[in-house]
């Protein structure tokens, strides 16, 4: 005689299975029973207040603003070149390289860096030397033209 091939894990799996099925089953059901379908739009609506909360009730018509389009601005004015003032400058030579023809200039009073190159010195210049320069904006940002080695 053959034994039977159903074994008792078997049958154990079988039954979490059927048992977890049924479960699911009954939590579709009681989901559906349960399930409200959809809102009203006076639920749905949503509005802002004047300090910018949402709430579920309509703004006082009476704490309305009115505003004029010409007094608002947006986005930030262009920048003007040449409206910083003396458009001379001063600062201290930070790094160049001969070799390469290259360096940085430290501007003394707004720190910034600004690039140099070999072919808008007027006299040869080193690491360190204190110079007057005014800044052109070139292709690759900020660079400084007319640089004159101060004595």
């Amino acid at each position: 005689m053959a034994k039977s091939q159903e074994t008792f894990g078997k049958k154990e799996k079988q039954k979490k299975k059927l048992k977890q099925r049924q479960d699911k089953a009954e939590k579709m059901e009681e989901r559906k029973a349960n399930a409200k379908k959809g809102k009203s739009l006076d639920e749905m609506m949503a509005y802002l207040d004047e300090n910018g909360n949402l709430s579920s009730t309509p703004p006082d018509p009476k704490k309305k603003k009115v505003f004029r389009q010409e007094d608002m601005e947006i986005g930030v004015p262009k920048h003007v070149p040449g409206e910083e003032g003396d458009s001379i400058r001063t600062g201290v030579v930070t790094f160049f390289n001969d070799t390469k023809g290259f360096g940085f200039i430290k501007d003394i009073v707004t720190q910034e860096s600004v690039f140099i190159h070999v072919n808008q010195l007027s006299e040869p210049i080193r690491e360190h030397d204190k110079v007057t320069f005014e800044v052109e904006m070139g292709p690759r940002g900020a660079s400084a033209a007319n640089v004159k080695k101060i004595i």
